[in-house]
């Protein structure tokens, strides 16, 4: 195989528990899932060694030393000690959001090049640890349990399929000012281990009674949008609504597709809103 083109998919947070901190850094317990927004990434064989990444469609800008997806792929050869690759990433993951976009692409990269080159998974999931903190979740992605630094991962094995709504202010949150808030201003609620039995359940209506983040009270205070676009959500009648990551995307649970998508043709706030719906991610490592 001389070139492989794969998808790099966001991911939502179900539950974030903050935990503890270790090592200058907070630790989580968090349930996450793969949703149907991917970045492309397009991938070539090189006979050289060296790495050449291209950016189209977002984050043209970033300097290639704080470039993850640059940073994939010189780990990856480092590691393997293979020829190089030509890369290209089309970014459709909305930038700022909670989304995992930047950790989505380092793992496509990851799996570009295992998929021309091989790899063995902990060995290419000890180079995106070394980049991300949730990097080796999104090697395989799907529904998954992760802790310590978002290092730890443990698949959570389900056929159940979420329709989620979600809502998209223009501006990010800082996550290392969200983070260092928490701390003042934590969520008291620890909900994982009651997310990952509703999951495994297939109990929709509990799952969405125990959608928490620990890191929402710092969001809206950094954002109000945040409080804004869950309140227009909340107005929907989901059956849950929770921010992801630091955000500042915001998502609503609903039962089915139907009531999803009424809710979308029924938003009337000033956000970007958008249909997904979680998915398996195929395997390359």
């Amino acid at each position: 195989m001389n070139s492989i083109t794969v998808q790099a998919y966001a991911k939502v947070n179900l539950s974030l528990d903050i935990t503890g901190s270790r090592d200058g850094y907070h630790t989580i317990d968090s349930v996450v899932a793969s949703v149907g927004l991917c970045d492309e990434i397009r991938a070539v064989r090189r006979g050289d060694g060296r790495v050449n990444v291209v950016m189209r469609g977002g984050c043209e800008d970033i300097p290639p030393e704080h470039n993850n997806a640059v940073k994939a792929a010189r780990g990856y050869v480092e590691a393997f000690a293979t020829s190089g690759a030509d890369i290209e990433v089309v970014k459709r993951i909305p930038v700022g959001a909670g989304l995992g976009g930047s950790s989505a692409d380092v793992a496509g990269v990851l799996n570009a090049m295992s998929a021309l080159y091989g790899g063995d998974y902990a060995a290419v999931k000890a180079v995106a640890d070394s980049i991300g903190s949730d990097c080796g979740y999104m090697l395989r992605g799907g529904f998954a349990r992760i802790s310590g630094r978002g290092d730890r991962v443990s698949p959570v094995a389900t056929d159940l399929k979420l329709h989620l709504l979600l809502v998209l202010p223009p501006q990010g949150v800082s996550t290392a000012g969200c983070y260092a808030l928490s701390d003042a201003y934590p969520e008291r609620r620890h909900t994982s281990e009651a997310v990952s039995k509703a999951i495994c359940a297939g109990q929709l209506h509990e799952l969405g009674r125990v959608l928490s983040n620990g890191l929402y009270p710092a969001a809206v205070l950094l954002n109000g949008d945040v409080r804004r676009a869950a309140e227009e959500l909340l107005s929907l009648a989901p059956l849950g609504v929770n921010m992801t990551g630091s955000g500042s995307g915001v998502f609503a649970l609903f039962a089915d597709a139907r009531s999803r998508d009424d809710a979308l043709k029924n938003y009337g706030g000033e956000f970007r809103a958008i249909a997904v719906d979680t998915v398996i991610p195929e395997r390359y490592v």
